[in-house]
């Protein structure tokens, strides 16, 4: 992006958003190995936050969550192939339960704090699917203090890594992935969030956007291609060996075409009434 010359004064770097989950750690390591890292002004925080500040203006391009961007898509603009999903488990987005996962009609059931999505999707599962009405409450995503007042917990990123492979197992707990449970409904991945511009600012900045956009395209096959390398940097400073690592993040989904535009658009259909959008909502693709 340009330098600043007496003609042309200094220009703001975008403000683009991370997700500090380890979900997103190869995106976030291919843009430092390529050096594109210099050139963003990079905020790192939950899906949740990173989602108000997107919508609120305070960042240009970022990481939103799905049904934040269902909610807010007139005012913003989907990158392509880019988006963090799963096309059948996702191992990091999970219901832990004391029990059957049809009989928490009535039960106490926490949500986790960080991903609105995640929790909207474990609804829409446990309502539809398995003709439940759990009684829901919103606490942090602490599986040891959910579990001694729910009976079942909805976890996600780290928290929900950390309580599939350690912790449930230990407290002779089941965990049910919500990648499976989607796929094995409709047939169809998932994407959890998308990543975005927001239109104001592509109208003024269009070939910083394509800049960014083709940044994170690099980014993401560079950490995909030496993906051991990858795991085995992150396992050094995480709860989790390099081989699991490895596992994780060639699971996940970090495309966005058009077999995830359809999960997007079912999503939608799905869910929109009681979601605060409409069940046709338009995604609007960067050409």
């Amino acid at each position: 992006m340009d330098n600043a010359t007496d003609d042309h004064p200094r220009r703001s770097r975008p403000r683009v958003g991370h997700i500090q989950f380890l979900n997103c750690l190869p995106l976030y390591w291919g843009l430092a190995r390529t050096g594109t890292l210099l050139d963003l002004e990079l905020t790192k925080d939950t899906p949740e936050k990173l989602s108000e500040q997107l919508v609120r203006g305070d960042l240009d391009i970022g990481p939103i969550t799905l049904v934040e961007f269902l909610r807010n898509a007139d005012g913003l603009v989907a990158l392509p192939d880019i988006a963090v999903g799963c096309d059948g488990p996702v191992m990091s987005c999970v219901i832990v339960s004391q029990k059957p996962l049809e009989e928490l009609d009535g039960a106490r059931v926490a949500l986790g704090s960080t991903s609105r999505t995640s929790v909207r999707l474990a609804q829409l599962l446990l309502a539809e699917r398995y003709g439940v009405t759990p009684d829901y409450y919103t606490c942090p995503p602490d599986l040891g203090l959910m579990m001694q007042e729910a009976e079942a917990a909805v976890l996600i990123g780290d928290a929900a890594l950390r309580a599939s492979l350690h912790e449930a197992p230990r407290l002779g707990l089941q965990v049910h992935d919500l990648g499976v449970m989607w796929k094995e409904w409709t047939g169809l991945p998932f994407v959890f969030a998308v990543w975005a511009v927001r239109k104001d600012y592509l109208a003024k900045e269009p070939m910083v956007v394509r800049k960014v956009h083709e940044a994170f395209l690099a980014s993401r096959d560079l950490s995909l291609e030496e993906v051991a390398k990858v795991a085995e940097q992150a396992a050094r400073w995480e709860a989790f060996d390099a081989p699991l690592l490895e596992q994780y993040f060639t699971t996940l989904d970090f495309r966005f075409g058009v077999d995830q535009l359809r999960g997007v658009r079912e999503f939608a259909r799905r869910t929109g009434p009681t979601t605060g959008f409409a069940a046709d909502v338009a995604v609007e693709l960067l050409d």
